[in-house]
């Protein structure tokens, strides 16, 4: 997200790709829009990757929730950012073409008339480029059929379930089904929710991001990488929508309330090892012992003398405290928060636990035949009666 960077400088752009690029991401989606001041901060972004010599790739992603397109004119903003980065040595590619991508832009038009048309004109015309345009359209698959523009889709609602169940790959299928063998970008996330009353953004649910949202998403991804060009992670600092996986750094969307204290680098460090999987087809072994928890800060039920209203779909979630264990061989973990506790038995690779949500704050015991990893992650509490709505995880892990 461009629009939490206003103070970024290129050494934060560097610090931000040197931490993903540790874990195997390979490049930055740049999320931007309509701020005047968000072009200058594309271009630190594209000489900071330059100068970190580790190949790492950026590419455009129009958030058409923010830039006008009514108008011919509209898209000449656009055009500038294809053009300008177009030629850069960290610019992505997909399928040998330079790649734009967009966030929504289905009611575009560009003073051009019809969906293909508006698109047509502002991505594919003008440009000094041959441009692979992967939009994120929320409309109904069976309209893909004619829409010779896109190239491809990114489903970017795919990343968590929209209604009361657990993530399953249907969506996307309905839209893989309709591409053609054009290209597809499948979304990653962790969770989802957002907290704007209506004296400011007004939006305020959330998705349903239990029973391991992140690593399900992953393991079904994984099974079908044959299909899939790419994976998008969302977020790396949509702070807002509470999905970020890198730093809490730059400047928030007025997200404070539910974000500070919430750091999320955790699932930063655990999603590297599904990355290694999806390029190479094959799960890594498991090299050291180490513990993952996560839970929302309060029972899904509980009352707070909040402005802003319990979220919608607060229902769908469900109180538990989530782990996941990486062992390097058999072993158990004794789990535990306030007066819930568990003790199982675990195998090399991959084990996910959960435990009924209980005030208190967690620690996780994990006995291998390489040790005892003893984890208590700090300022980690689970209380009952919170002072606000906070549907956000606090992630924690073992140390690496």
């Amino acid at each position: 997200m461009v629009g939490n960077t206003y103070p970024y400088t290129k050494d934060d752009w560097k610090r931000d790709i040197n931490l993903a690029a540790d874990r195997g991401i390979d490049g930055f989606a740049l999320n931007a829009g309509r701020d005047d001041w968000q072009p200058a901060r594309v271009a630190d972004a594209y000489q900071a990757a330059r100068e970190t010599g580790r190949n790492f790739k950026l590419f455009m992603s129009f958030d058409m929730s923010s830039f006008p397109c009514g108008s011919a004119g509209d898209a000449n903003i656009l055009r500038s950012y294809i053009n300008n980065y177009s030629g850069h040595p960290n610019q992505a590619f997909l399928r040998g073409k330079v790649l734009v991508t967009t966030f929504a832009g289905e009611s575009c038009s560009f003073g051009q008339g019809g969906l293909n048309n508006a698109w047509n004109y502002a991505v594919k015309n003008g440009v000094n480029a041959a441009i692979t345009f992967i939009p994120s359209f929320m409309i109904d698959p069976g309209q893909f059929g004619g829409l010779s523009v896109m190239d491809g889709d990114f489903n970017w609602n795919g990343g968590w379930p929209m209604g009361n169940w657990d993530i399953n790959f249907d969506f996307d299928n309905g839209h893989l089904n309709n591409l053609g063998g054009r290209a597809f970008i499948a979304s990653a996330t962790p969770a989802f929710f957002t907290h704007y009353g209506p004296d400011t953004y007004n939006k305020n649910w959330i998705y349903r991001s239990d029973n391991w949202l992140f690593n399900n998403r992953w393991e079904q991804i994984i099974q079908q990488r044959n299909r899939i060009d790419a994976v998008e992670i969302v977020s790396w600092n949509d702070y807002g929508e509470s999905h970020y996986i890198g730093p809490i750094a730059g400047a928030q969307p007025n997200s404070q309330a539910w974000v500070n204290g919430f750091d999320h680098q955790a699932w930063l460090d655990m999603v590297a090892y599904y990355i290694t999987a999806f390029k190479t087809g094959s799960y890594p072994a498991v090299t050291k012992d180490r513990v993952f928890l996560w839970s929302r800060p309060h029972p899904k039920n509980a009352n707070a003398p909040d402005h802003v209203a319990r979220p919608n779909n607060w229902e769908w979630t469900d109180d538990n405290l989530y782990a996941v264990v990486f062992a390097t061989g058999s072993g158990s973990l004794t789990l535990s928060i306030g007066s819930s506790s568990s003790t199982t038995n675990v195998g090399a690779g991959v084990t996910k636990i959960k435990l009924p949500l209980s005030p208190g704050s967690p620690r996780a015991r994990l006995t291998t035949s390489r040790g005892t990893v003893d984890f208590a992650p700090s300022n980690f509490n689970v209380v009952s009666n919170p002072s606000v709505y906070n549907f956000n995880y606090f992630v924690a892990a073992s140390p690496a």
